[in-house]
């Protein structure tokens, strides 16, 4: 057993199913092991690290602001705090206030302490989530999850929570129980197949929500940040939230998480707050990312990249008996398989041919991609892929 890997196992708590690579350095979408075996990145971190590895502009972004001010209590003003606020604002195209945060968790936190005081003087707490769903693993976060299995050993649980199968079942709850304030949904589910929502039923919901006083909450804690093609998968469906969850890829790998919310004057000093949200460096880095993306997606050349990728998962889909469909949208995708089994081999057979994927729920073999990911780097990943997949059949 390599030293590092013994030092990880007797010191760090044994909350992940470990891959004991190495990786020690990457450049783009291609990562390289302590002994210089290069991978190919369609995982970018769970979506994380939207410029890739290595990006040049983020690092001297970082290093730049580093030299001045890490950290700075959110009692004073931090500049890069408010530039990148104003920036998320004007991108979404929605009139919103953002409050920052270090994580995705955090972000549906503050979403769902948004919800319960704007129905505290009317009596309502509840808000519905969908059944696959996740937002986190706090305690509040993990009662949120649409997921038995996520509530076996934590309870007891806040009230307050209700599941639904679909959207429709969504209102209809809603129709029926006057103690409901919002519903908390993920436009694609990151963890339920990479499942995308169609954007009718999506629009039924924001009438609804409109008409009845229910808070439309939007959890692109992982959809966010351009992976859909648009800044905001939102934006892709053309609606108006009343509160939005980012994280990920907002900083390219620096921790940080951001809530948006149409109900701006919601909060007062102390209703809510953060020691690290939003200080100097991790801003600093988002706004040097959405800058980066802004640009590239004027360039046309994030849409290009998009369709190359579709067009390599809808070949392979049709090619393979095991698999069953393509999901998901942008770079936020899936391959729907015949069973978990095959799943776990198609990973296994990608890692031996140097390619990083991921597992999503449903049997779904899930990409995520750096945005800016390459034209080289797609062929190379599906050719490694395709390798991997010949040896299965």
């Amino acid at each position: 057993m390599d030293n590092l890997e013994k030092l990880d196992k007797e010191y760090i708590l044994n909350t992940y199913s470990r891959d004991y690579t190495h990786f020690v350095y990457g450049n783009g979408s291609r990562i390289y092991t302590n002994n210089n075996i290069e991978y190919i990145d369609f995982t970018s971190g769970i979506g994380v690290n939207s410029l890739g590895h290595n990006n040049k502009k983020l690092i001297n972004a970082i290093n730049t602001q580093a030299s001045k001010l890490i950290h700075l209590s959110n009692l004073f003003l931090i500049e890069s705090q408010v530039k990148l606020a104003k920036k998320m604002v004007d991108l979404s195209l929605y009139k919103m206030k953002v409050f920052f945060c270090n994580s995705g968790l955090e972000a549906n936190e503050c979403a769902i302490k948004i919800a319960r005081k704007y129905g505290k003087n009317s009596s309502r707490f509840k808000i519905i989530t969908l059944k696959n769903s996740f937002h986190g693993r706090s305690i509040a976060t993990l009662k949120a999850c649409g997921q038995d299995k996520m509530h076996k050993h934590f309870s007891p649980f806040p009230d307050g929570f209700l599941y639904a199968s679909n959207v429709s079942e969504a209102i209809k709850i809603a129709k029926n129980d006057k103690e409901v304030v919002g519903i908390l949904l993920e436009l694609i589910q990151g963890e339920g197949g990479v499942y995308a929502i169609p954007k009718d039923s999506i629009l039924e919901l924001e009438q609804f929500c409109r008409q009845n006083d229910v808070l439309l909450m939007i959890d692109e804690v992982q959809s966010g940040i351009y992976r859909s093609g648009e800044f905001l998968a939102s934006n892709l469906y053309n609606i108006s939230p009343d509160v939005i969850s980012i994280a990920k890829g907002l900083a390219g790998g620096i921790p940080i998480g951001a809530t948006m919310t149409n109900k701006v004057d919601i909060f007062s000093p102390s209703d809510h707050g953060s020691t690290f949200g939003g200080n100097p460096l991790s801003t600093s880095a988002a706004i040097c990312v959405l800058d980066t993306l802004e640009s590239y997606k004027k360039s046309n050349k994030l849409k290009e990249n998009i369709d190359i990728f579709n067009d390599k998962l809808e070949y392979i889909a049709n090619k393979y008996d095991f698999i069953k469909e393509v999901s998901g949208i942008g770079f936020m995708r899936g391959l729907k398989i015949i069973n978990d089994e095959t799943l776990s081999k198609i990973i296994n057979k990608a890692r031996d041919n140097h390619l990083l994927l991921l597992k999503s729920g449903n049997s779904t073999l899930r990409f995520l991609p750096a945005i800016n990911i390459t034209k080289d780097e797609i062929y190379e990943g599906f050719y490694r892929l395709s390798k991997a997949l010949d040896s299965l059949k």
